[in-house]
């Protein structure tokens, strides 16, 4: 149909061509083209969604839960001793596929790379942020 924004984890599922490590009716995992590490791994959950603030919270359960048995999976059968879970959502956060997804890298003591980000942003908030996030969460929960 004209108009319509393809997306390219969506065609990816619908195609089945990627070099999946796990399908599953609610979430699924391939490896990147461009992987960051041995064993590095993309989740999406199967129906689209454009970010985490877009999907029902079953589904983030369900591909949470992938997330993590993928994570235990590399610290058994690839010996990583840890495991960096990366998540962009919303246009600030340099979101590269407008597709819900986590890339799971593995790590080891001394693999030569750092995720953590090496800079403080610069936005200034009016306020204590933290209060006002607590806030906002108790409001939420009543």
């Amino acid at each position: 149909m004209a108009g319509l924004i393809t997306c390219i984890f969506c065609d990816l599922l619908r195609r089945g061509d990627a070099r999946w490590v796990e399908r599953g009716p609610e979430a699924s995992a391939f490896a990147p083209l461009d992987s960051l590490a041995p064993g590095h791994t993309v989740v999406v959950p199967t129906t689209h969604h454009e970010d985490v603030f877009d999907a029902p919270p079953e589904q983030l359960a369900a591909t949470m839960a992938l997330v993590q048995h993928l994570a235990k999976t590399m610290r058994t059968t690839l010996a990583a001793t840890g495991v960096n879970i990366l998540n962009a959502s919303g246009p600030a956060s340099e979101q590269s596929v407008r597709h819900l997804h986590f890339h799971l890298v593995p790590r080891w003591p001394g693999d030569g790379f750092s995720t953590w980000p090496s800079e403080t942003s610069t936005h200034h908030f009016d306020g204590d942020a933290i209060a006002h996030l607590a806030h906002a969460v108790s409001l939420a929960r009543q």
